[in-house]
């Protein structure tokens, strides 16, 4: 039923793998899915806000998210199902929409905290991958 299985996570914000790993590792397996683990650095915004950065910055984190996210994907996925991970920069809902097209995912699954009114108001990543992504969702709750 799920041929690919996005799964984009924060390597720096727990909550949104913790329980959303095993959902993930679960339904690959009993489907036969892809997993594509994915982490999105986000950019600076505006070129004002990255000036104030070193110019090597962005190589940096890259290259380090790469080897973090490498380490995560060894130690929250078996052996027997097929993963790929990637890191992206850029706006963060957009990344996972765009990569979830690139790959034909069938599925995103992601973590999304309890909505408070500032949420209802601003939209947080997880309600806009929700709304727009063409691919079927799964939302784990992290409470």
């Amino acid at each position: 039923m799920y041929k690919s299985i996005l799964v984009p996570v924060d390597l720096t914000q727990k909550s949104s793998w913790k329980k959303v790993m095993p959902v993930a590792v679960e339904l690959a397996q009993s489907h036969g899915s892809d997993l594509h683990i994915l982490t999105v650095i986000p950019d600076f915004g505006m070129a004002l806000v990255g000036s104030f950065f070193p110019a090597d910055y962005a190589k940096n984190s890259m290259a380090a998210a790469v080897q973090e996210l490498a380490a995560f994907v060894k130690k929250r996925v078996p052996a027997g199902i097929s993963v790929t991970s990637d890191v992206k920069q850029g706006t963060i809902y957009k990344e996972i929409m765009r990569t979830a097209d690139k790959l034909d995912s069938s599925l995103i699954i992601l973590s999304s905290h309890r909505p408070e009114t500032k949420d209802y108001l601003l939209g947080p990543n997880a309600a806009r991958v929700v709304r727009h992504s063409k691919q079927s969702v799964f939302v784990v709750r992290d409470n």
